[in-house]
């Protein structure tokens, strides 16, 4: 039921006592970790960063009337050297991205029901749902986001706003910086999946156990005892996911290849798609799947499990591929399908070729690139396993940032030194889709769902869909 939302809360109101000699109890108008649009009556949140701690900003939160800030116990010592006499009230919290998720969550006090991670399946249930994610807000409503897992300040403002409009589902995509960064733990979640624990992030994380640690938050910290587990057994951390869930009293569905609750057991390929048989408990079910991959068929499983009780089989030969994933972007004259995906780590470059292969009666052909300012150490292994797994490999650009794209692709050349290097990016799949044979198929891997790519401070216009269905038409057109 959709509830009206009280502009002004009182600081207790939201679970805030003021850590200093403040008895005040103002009203907060908003919150905010941006001292730059702070307004009278605004909560300022001065969060602890990798470069510089936010209380920094402290003196212009004054000064534009904030009513409050909540920092940590470093920032609370930053303050008094900056202030001197500190005449505001200041939440000291000692972990403070957990309390402004929670506070935020108490403060909008309005979310969909129904949290999980199924959008399509609900939406072919007749529920209005929705997706956030990597591609922003899809679904019932549509919001550009710049981040996979918004900041909590902008997260439950959209939860508010979904639910008023009355969406009763929606998903999202928790990802291990969101996660690290606590801006899930106000969300009320009713179930979780763990899918896979590749190679990733780590020009955030340490290293892999901190990178793991902070996906574990998901079932540790923010799903509860009472939600429900999704895990898949074919990965090797499915088994701690399993041990963590089971006692935390979380009630828990397997999925995999191998005696798990649901099973899916066998897979057959054609061009276009596949039939999948598999077990839910003692029943056995056959459906057709009009995606690419025996990965996409564990997705679906997986996606299955989170709603199993609510008749989802019947909708499953429905769903289509979510944009940028495994999507076929165009077909040429001669039968050759090219295909576009998000893949932009090395297990994803690997996964994606090994499962476009049963589906491909010639060659294999791949483009890949690698982000500039990210994880270094993935380039090689990158152009290691598109040389492996393909038959046929282009390197290019992909978002360069403010790296020397030069210098980019040459990391992966040392991975597949056969490939072919071409640095702009539409010459390369012009090159790609001009390359296919009858039989073959394509993977731009990368960018998927992105319509920009990033060169130096510059987003330039650039979608890999797009571009394969220019590069197809022109192509084609002129061997008419």
């Amino acid at each position: 039921m959709s509830q009206t939302f009280s502009k002004y809360k009182r600081l207790n109101e939201l679970g805030l006592v003021p850590s200093n000699e403040f008895q005040d109890n103002p009203f907060i108008t908003n919150i905010t970790v941006d001292s730059r649009i702070v307004k009278k009556g605004y909560l300022f949140a001065a969060m602890p960063g990798s470069k510089y701690h936010g209380i920094s900003f402290v003196k212009a939160a004054i000064d534009n009337e904030a009513a409050a800030i909540l920092t940590d116990h470093a920032g609370f010592t930053i303050a008094k050297k900056i202030l001197g006499n500190i005449n505001i009230p200041i939440v000291i919290a000692k972990d403070p991205r957990m309390k402004l998720s929670k506070i935020m969550a108490r403060f909008y006090g309005a979310q969909p029901s129904t949290m999980i991670a199924v959008r399509q399946i609900w939406e072919l249930l007749g529920k209005k749902a929705v997706n956030i994610g990597t591609a922003g807000v899809e679904g019932a409503v549509s919001i550009s986001l710049s981040h996979t897992t918004p900041e909590p300040t902008l997260l439950h403002k959209i939860l508010y706003d979904l639910e008023n409009s009355g969406v009763s589902h929606a998903s999202m995509e928790a990802s291990s910086h969101g996660l690290e960064q606590r801006r899930l733990d106000g969300v009320y979640l009713t179930a979780a999946a763990f899918t896979n624990f590749t190679h990733d992030h780590l020009d955030y994380h340490k290293n892999f156990d901190a990178y793991f640690a902070s996906k574990l938050g998901l079932f540790k910290r923010v799903l509860s005892p009472e939600g429900s587990v999704v895990i898949n057994m074919d990965d090797a951390r499915g088994h701690e996911i399993h041990e963590i869930s089971k006692l935390r009293g979380q009630d828990i569905i397997t999925v995999g290849q191998h005696n798990c609750d649901l099973t899916l057991k066998k897979c057959n390929f054609d061009a276009t798609g596949q039939q999948i048989l598999f077990s839910w408990h003692d029943e056995i079910k056959s459906i057709r799947l009009d995606l690419i991959g025996y990965f996409q068929a564990m997705n679906i499983l997986q996606a299955a499990a989170l709603v199993i009780a609510c008749g989802v089989f019947d909708t499953l030969s429905e769903l289509k591929t979510v944009s940028g994933r495994m999507q076929l972007a165009a077909k040429r004259a001669n039968g050759a399908s090219i295909f576009v995906d998000y893949a932009h780590t090395p297990d994803a470059v690997e996964t994606a070729l090994k499962a476009m292969r049963p589906h491909v009666m010639g060659r294999l052909l791949i483009i890949v690139g690698a982000g500039g300012d990210r994880d270094v150490s993935k380039r090689e292994l990158i152009g290691r396993a598109a040389e492996k797994y393909a038959d046929v490999v282009f390197v290019t650009d992909d978002n360069p940032r403010s790296e020397d794209p030069e210098l980019i692709r040459k990391a992966i050349m040392h991975g597949c030194p056969n490939a072919t290097e071409i640095g702009d990016r539409a010459t390369a799949i012009l090159t790609g889709v001009d390359a296919l044979n009858p039989g073959d198929a394509l993977l731009i891997a990368g960018k998927g769902h992105e319509t920009g790519q990033i060169i130096g401070d510059d987003i330039l216009a650039f979608n890999d869909v797009e571009q394969a269905s220019i590069s197809v038409s022109t192509l084609d057109e002129l061997l008419l």
